[in-house]
């Protein structure tokens, strides 16, 4: 049986998760974002530029090349966008899917997760799986996948980014 999600850990994370939820915060302050899909109460997608985080020059290659192994591709036929995901005390994510365009591959890779901050939650036709968040994690499953997190129950904010692959010449 295929396998529903993809795990991967960024080696790195200790050191440029910090260095992004900064960035990330700075940007936020200052109002220099671009939010959209207000459910809930809290926009689920908050957009900065890749060239505004001198981080993900890291981070991104890292995406790809995981998402290459998942989809058996070569790293240059694939291209992502991504957006944060600032979940703070009560929020949800309600269920949808990433399949409205040409994605092909969708995931998440988390930043800072407070214990009790939400879980993944996959749907697999009548089946759910949960996938523990933690940070420095990567995880990747098909972009028709629904999928949903549940209530941040601790009270601190829980930050991850989601992201979109596609081929570069679609």
């Amino acid at each position: 049986m295929k396998p529903i999600y993809h795990e991967f850990h960024f080696p790195d994370a200790e050191t440029l998760n910090p260095e992004l939820i900064s960035a990330y915060l700075r940007k936020l302050k200052a109002d220099e974002v671009r939010k959209s899909h207000l459910f809930e109460g809290r926009y689920e997608n908050i957009y900065i530029n890749r060239e505004e985080l001198p981080s993900l020059s890291e981070l991104i290659p890292f995406w790809i090349a995981s998402a290459a192994k998942v989809l058996n591709k070569p790293d240059d036929e694939l291209r992502c966008g991504f957006w944060f995901n600032d979940m703070r005390p009560g929020h949800v994510t309600l269920p949808h899917s990433h399949d409205d365009d040409d994605e092909w591959l969708s995931g998440v890779y988390y930043l800072q997760v407070p214990e009790n901050s939400g879980e993944l939650v996959l749907h697999d036709g009548d089946e759910q799986i949960t996938v523990a968040p933690e940070a420095g994690k990567l995880v990747l499953f098909s972009a028709s996948n629904v999928h949903e997190v549940t209530k941040n129950l601790s009270q601190e904010t829980r930050l991850s980014i989601g992201i979109n692959f596609g081929w570069v010449n679609a």
